[in-house]
């Protein structure tokens, strides 16, 4: 499975600083989809060619599943053009941080060795060229950044409301797109399982497909708040069994269409089954 096809389909995103390779192991371990060696706000600046060594060095001998990718520092940063140039033979996907133009994603895409990009989402340029930044060349999903975002706005990062407006505008960009669900922003409460679950299916309910993580014990909590209820599992099955013949047809008194069907792929998808043969694909 392609790289780019990982972060399509991937639930959980597992930051782990690239000064710490210690932890490399247990993050790769922790059956998060994708792992984010992260350059950028985990590491002080004096420490940023010491991370970029130690990433490249993972990446040199790295197993590829599940998959690695970087986040680099902004290309407004001195260290910016370094990494890119030092990470565009590996082939790795990049995280972009502070991403607010489509020439901006494009240039990092050329730049990088075609490199599979996901824009990070955190200024409020970023959100609102999110329509453009997410049919830039490159461009495989969107995520948010909400807290630098935040900080921005001077509102609370936990808030749902301050932030439904950005969660729905980054949704409508992905699907204006042709992308995959954007990737939610990080709870940044690591004792609190309710409220990172909480935080998940508020996310769910706005059209996300996955999330930021920040420690390994939040990946199992965010799958199985992804995962959907039993029965919204059997009504789609059910729909999509329904409509194998083609057309229109009633299920349940109600009318199952294709915009129907399409839903129930969603639903399916995100269950982890394979909508085609209704068989757990564990894709």
């Amino acid at each position: 499975m392609s790289a780019q096809h990982l972060i399509e389909s991937a639930r959980t995103f597992l930051f782990v600083p690239a000064t710490r390779p210690d932890r490399f192991v247990r993050a790769h371990e922790s059956g998060a989809d994708v792992v984010i060696l992260d350059l950028e706000d985990a590491v002080a600046p004096d420490e940023k060619p010491a991370a970029l060594d130690a990433a490249l060095r993972w990446l040199a001998g790295a197993d590829p599943r599940p998959t690695t990718m970087v986040r680099i520092n902004g290309s407004d940063t001195v260290w910016h053009d370094a990494e890119v140039a030092a990470l565009a033979g590996t082939g790795a996907p990049l995280l972009l941080p502070k991403a607010e133009s489509a020439e901006q994603v494009e240039d990092l895409h050329a730049r990088a060795g075609s490199a599979p990009v996901v824009p990070l989402i955190e200024t409020p340029g970023g959100v609102i060229e999110a329509t453009s930044v997410a049919g830039a060349a490159g461009v495989v999903r969107l995520a948010l950044g909400h807290l630098d975002l935040a900080a921005v706005l001077g509102v609370d990062p936990d808030s749902y409301e301050a932030f439904r407006c950005t969660r729905s505008q980054l949704v409508l960009a992905s699907a204006h797109a042709g992308l995959p669900a954007p990737v939610d922003g990080v709870t940044t409460a690591l004792d609190d399982e309710e409220r990172l679950v909480r935080d998940v299916r508020h996310a769910v309910t706005l059209g996300f497909g996955g999330k930021l993580c920040i420690h390994p014990r939040q990946v199992g909590v965010v799958h199985d708040a992804l995962r959907p209820a039993d029965d919204e599992v059997a009504w789609a099955r059910r729909v999509v069994g329904a409509a194998a013949g083609g057309g229109a047809v009633s299920l349940d008194g109600r009318m199952v269409d294709p915009p129907v069907v399409a839903r129930a792929h969603r639903v399916l998808l995100r269950a982890r089954v394979d909508p085609n043969t209704g068989d757990g694909s564990g894709c």
